[in-house]
């Protein structure tokens, strides 16, 4: 089982980013369930306030793992999206998440900009 710590980014511009913990985490779940179980979360947690809570997030990108250099964007990992990017059909596994990893969930049409 393993903790993989969400960042959710509610503005790149503003840098408005708040992270929920999850703990417990099979790596074999699959990506769809996953965004399910954060989700579900977020639905709970508290300190996120109702902006945070309801924005409309639909792509993960695997932003850092544990013992391995960071980027040097503080908001979010920009290089390799085809890489890092969660594909919903894959275990996180199968994505690349490990223990520790810390991933963003955030609205692709934002990112893109």
């Amino acid at each position: 089982m393993s903790t993989i710590t969400v960042r959710l980014i509610r503005s790149f511009e503003h840098r408005n980013i708040r992270p929920v913990v999850m703990r417990n985490i099979d790596l074999d779940m699959n990506t769809e369930d996953f965004v399910k179980l954060v989700r579900d979360e977020m639905k709970v947690a508290s300190g996120l306030l109702p902006p945070v809570r309801n924005y409309d997030y639909d792509t993960m990108k695997v932003n850092h793992k544990a013992h391995k250099a960071k980027s040097n964007n503080p908001v979010i990992n920009v290089e390799d999206d085809d890489v890092l990017v969660l594909k919903p059909d894959r275990t996180l596994r199968e994505n690349g998440l490990e223990h520790e990893t810390e991933i963003s969930f955030f609205k692709m049409t934002d990112y893109d900009r």
